[in-house]
């Protein structure tokens, strides 16, 4: 007998990884082919959570609409907010108060923070790390207790508006946002000691999803994902918008563009993101508006626009077409989340089933943005 007819064949299988919530972030499904515990091929199918909203939009004022980006993403609403706003902005050549654009910079980057911790708990616990999962968390609630201070919600937080933000922060606010940044640090490296030296995360992560910068660059993957390959490129850093130039941080950076450079590049983002928000306490301004002098009715010119923020899990981008209503003509929303489960596929094949999930978890999509 042959060593060929000595090896144990199996017969290739299909599975579902989703659309139950568990392990997909969302209502996601992946269709995997086996053999054995290796995965031979994935497909994705997405459409599970579609509601329209890029159709919604034209159906709705353009204050109307700002609620609904808080959907999106639902993981990082004031980002939404701010690329929206942002757009019509833009478009009518609105000059934002100096105050105001120091809060949204605050509430952004508490914003990219509370987004990563719910990465790094959700990371831990596809990996079967409670614990991590916990510590994550605790901290993210703090920063949503400042949420419910200024906007009222925890979640969805609507914040943003055409021409500013919707409320000033209170003395309390800033008291308490001091405590929180140093309970943030303090947390951070907490989780960092728990869960990014651990040397079972590390053998599940380590060389496990690597995709290196020109293959990221292709599949159009920005933002944390594409920095893990080690191209330091930072919307916030290599365009600044808003007042982002006024301030000193770093672009954290990966080696080689595996899961546990994914994981580490967005726990360095987050310190770097309480370095950001410490300058911002400094430096702004004790009094001033915190909206300009906008229509009650938003009517922009005719005309169409692009405007792109960094978001939290890459670049978030929103088209605008005006045909000079109270409407919006076309609204297009470039989704971060959208572009990175296209990779996940290349990413998660040759490799076992529990590196799919792991793969998959480090690329922090959110179900909420991919289908809109």
């Amino acid at each position: 007998m042959g060593n060929e007819e000595k090896v144990m064949r199996t017969e290739e299988i299909k599975i579902n990884l989703g659309p139950q919530h568990p392990s997909t972030h969302g209502v996601y499904r992946a269709v995997l082919t086996l053999d054995g515990e290796n995965v031979i091929d994935i497909e994705n199918h997405l459409g599970y959570l579609h509601r329209g909203m890029e159709k919604i939009a034209e159906s709705r004022t353009y204050t109307q609409f700002i609620p609904y980006t808080d959907r999106m993403d639902y993981l990082a609403a004031i980002l939404n907010n701010w690329g929206y706003v942002g757009v019509v902005e833009k478009l009518m050549e609105i000059e934002v108060p100096e105050r105001a654009e120091y809060l949204r910079v605050i509430m952004g980057e508490l914003q990219r923070i509370a987004s990563h911790l719910v990465f790094a708990g959700s990371f831990a616990l596809d990996l079967n790390g409670f614990t991590g999962w916990m510590y994550a968390f605790r901290d993210r609630e703090k920063i949503l207790d400042l949420f419910e201070m200024v906007a009222g919600s925890r979640l969805t937080v609507n914040y943003m508006r055409i021409g500013g933000v919707c409320a000033d922060v209170t003395p309390e606010f800033m008291e308490a946002l001091s405590g929180v940044l140093d309970d943030l640090e303090k947390g951070l490296d907490e989780l960092d000691g728990l869960i990014t030296g651990n040397e079972i995360f590390q053998a599940r992560c380590k060389n496990v999803g690597i995709m290196d910068t020109e293959t990221t660059l292709n599949y159009g993957i920005t933002g944390p994902n594409l920095r893990a390959t080690g191209l330091k490129f930072d919307l916030r850093k290599d365009c600044p918008y808003s007042i982002y130039d006024r301030f000193e941080f770093e672009v954290p950076v990966g080696k080689q563009g595996d899961s546990f450079d994914r994981w580490y590049v967005r726990i360095a983002e987050m310190r770097q993101s309480i370095k950001i928000i410490r300058q911002a306490y400094e430096q702004m301004p004790e009094k001033g508006n915190i909206m300009a002098k906008v229509p009650k009715v938003i009517k922009p010119p005719k005309g169409e626009c692009y405007f792109q923020i960094e978001g939290s899990k890459g670049i978030l981008g929103y088209y605008l077409v005006s045909d000079g209503s109270k409407n919006p003509y076309r609204l297009h929303v470039h989704g971060p989340s959208f572009v990175n489960i296209g990779a996940f596929p290349e990413m998660a094949k040759g490799g076992k089933v529990q590196d799919a999930i792991a793969v998959l978890a480090s690329l922090d999509p959110v179900l909420g943005e991919i289908d809109r």
